[in-house]
């Protein structure tokens, strides 16, 4: 069989389902999990996004890449969804975006699903906005760790990195040399409040890793997966079907940005 390339928009196999959260505070979350077709996952990413208020979701490339390519590259099982408010392909969230405060229940009752769904070795990756919400709120007993994507350390507070170090849970930080907010330098300052926080500076990169999604991924797989072989293959053997972003033609690469509007 011909081996095809894996693209942008390539959809490989894998049991992907729409799935419901359900907050403690009343609201329901649209959103999907995708786990492999041929094997037990060996481990799970809740995936936190950026900033809704400018066209962060679900949907934000770099997961919908992963939701896409680790389930039958990695074993690993995929769950994205849209904080309260939040619209995407899938559908909109219900409640309305909170800055950070009763997203709180977002972040519990994703972490309640993954549990439930005896889903394996649970990781948080955040994204910008989403690393906020991982920092604050993430600190769960069945979390075994963090990957935070661009951190720009708006929301979260010094006690929240604090108990994170207490905790001990392994804490990653991929850093874009670019970044709008938080470059690789800053950053290992930042972060030595977390003493086992690995900061990876991330070579030309930038906040919101337009071109670096593979190498997202790879880093992301060599904490969740280690005994994955990487780089991810960029080709693929079997059935590969071909999704349609057009939907956010109108979401400019310029809107996911997590910049502060007065």
């Amino acid at each position: 069989m011909t081996s095809n390339q894996i693209r942008a928009n390539s959809i490989l196999p894998a049991h992907r389902e729409d799935i419901e959260l359900h907050t403690a505070d009343g609201v329901t979350l649209v959103g999907e999990l995708a786990r492999p077709l041929d094997r037990e996952p060996v481990a799970t990413l809740v995936c936190l996004h950026p900033l809704p208020t400018h066209g962060g979701m679900m949907d934000s490339h770099v997961y919908r890449k992963a939701a896409w390519r680790l389930p039958a590259l990695a074993g690993v099982a995929v769950l994205r969804f849209n904080t309260r408010g939040t619209s995407s392909i899938r559908g909109t969230s219900g409640g309305s975006f909170s800055g950070a405060v009763d997203e709180r229940f977002d972040v519990a009752a994703a972490i309640e699903y993954a549990e439930f769904a005896d889903l394996p070795n649970i990781w948080l990756v955040g994204w910008s906005f989403g690393t906020d919400l991982t920092l604050m709120y993430g600190l769960d007993p069945s979390v075994t760790g963090a990957i935070l994507l661009s951190p720009p350390l708006r929301f979260s507070k010094p006690e929240h990195l604090a108990a994170w170090a207490a905790e001990g849970k392994p804490v990653t930080a991929l850093i874009p040399e670019f970044d709008d907010y938080l470059r690789p330098d800053e950053a290992a300052e930042r972060f030595a409040a977390i003493p086992q926080c690995e900061v990876v500076p991330m070579a030309g990169g930038k906040h919101l890793w337009v071109g670096d999604a593979e190498k997202v991924l790879d880093e992301i797989v060599r904490r969740v997966a280690p005994e994955t072989a990487l780089p991810l293959p960029r080709t693929w053997d079997g059935p590969m079907e071909t999704g349609d972003a057009s939907a956010y033609s109108d979401r400019t690469v310029a809107a996911f940005a997590d910049v502060p509007r007065d």
